[in-house]
């Protein structure tokens, strides 16, 4: 049976502006992620909340790594924590 696991990451560096929300959501989905994407403008960042299989999930961050052509991803603050359930799909925030 697979690990189940939520992980939060923001993302700073050229991802407002670029694409990087609509890529996050499409790679999410295509890997059975379900959670959020949004855009912190304070920090001149992206924060994603995502939770589902351990390896897919790993998957999605290192895509997130690189992002869409148009970003720069400069740092990238990852956290793992336990699985709850609380999200039945993957959408960007506004």
């Amino acid at each position: 049976m697979p690990e189940l696991a939520y992980v939060s990451a923001t993302i700073y560096g050229q991802v407002q502006g670029v694409f990087y929300r609509a890529f996050t959501s499409r790679v999410a989905k295509s890997l059975g992620v379900r959670g959020y994407v949004r855009n912190v403008p304070r920090l001149n960042a992206v924060e994603i909340h995502a939770e589902g299989n351990k390896e897919n999930l790993e998957e999605l961050i290192r895509q997130l790594e690189t992002g869409p052509p148009e970003s720069l991803v400069e740092k990238m603050e990852v956290n793992w924590s336990t699985f709850t359930g609380q999200f039945s799909n993957f959408e960007a925030r506004y």
